[in-house]
């Protein structure tokens, strides 16, 4: 049977989505180029139609999504990268932004309108929207070492640990019978196993 995917918040789902840009397993990216990442952002309402990026942006862009990943293995109960976590906290130092007051609410803005920031901005709002709602914890990557893939983990107890139980889940438990089965040792490191 497969997985059944719940009704995942629009704040997290946004952050999922662009974590999601980039598959560690497979080593594809989807928003290698300016313009490519400029169609995603503006289909997703976080930047403005027109909107010029440079391959500066993307580098940016690309160092963000990764501190993101970084942020979501520790809500997975692994290790956070600190060198990706620094890049992330120096990157978004670098992109300055203020708390703006409307009707109705509050949100995370850009101070400059212009490039990438005010995604960056977007995307920092989308976090502080599922903070606010308690969901900002559920957002975890898959245990298994090689997979790394960004999923809301919708459980009652947030305890999944797995993209897929289908998937990364079953492969990791059949590595683990197999070893336990024939005393071969412990499962590789990449099965998402803690020690």
């Amino acid at each position: 049977m497969a997985d059944v995917e719940p009704a995942v918040p629009r704040a997290v789902g946004l952050v999922r989505d662009f974590v999601n840009t980039y598959e560690p397993q497979v080593d594809a990216e989807s928003v290698g180029d300016p313009a490519v990442l400029g169609r995603w952002l503006v289909e997703r309402g976080l930047a403005a139609p027109g909107t010029a990026l440079h391959a500066a942006d993307v580098v940016r862009a690309h160092v963000v999504r990764e501190g993101l990943r970084s942020v979501l293995l520790d809500h997975a109960g692994h290790e956070p990268d600190p060198a990706a976590l620094a890049a992330l906290n120096a990157t978004l130092a670098a992109s300055p932004v203020t708390l703006a007051f409307a009707p109705g609410g509050h949100r995370i803005v850009a101070l400059d309108g212009d490039g990438l920031a005010p995604a960056l901005a977007g995307l920092l709002d989308a976090v502080r929207e599922a903070a606010e709602d308690q969901t900002w914890g559920r957002l975890k990557v898959c245990a298994r070492d090689t997979c790394r893939w960004a999923f809301y983990d919708a459980s009652r107890n947030q305890a999944r640990r797995w993209c897929s139980m289908a998937g990364c889940g079953n492969t990791v438990k059949m590595r683990r019978a197999y070893a336990a089965r024939t005393g071969r040792g412990r499962p590789d490191a990449t099965d998402g196993s803690v020690a």
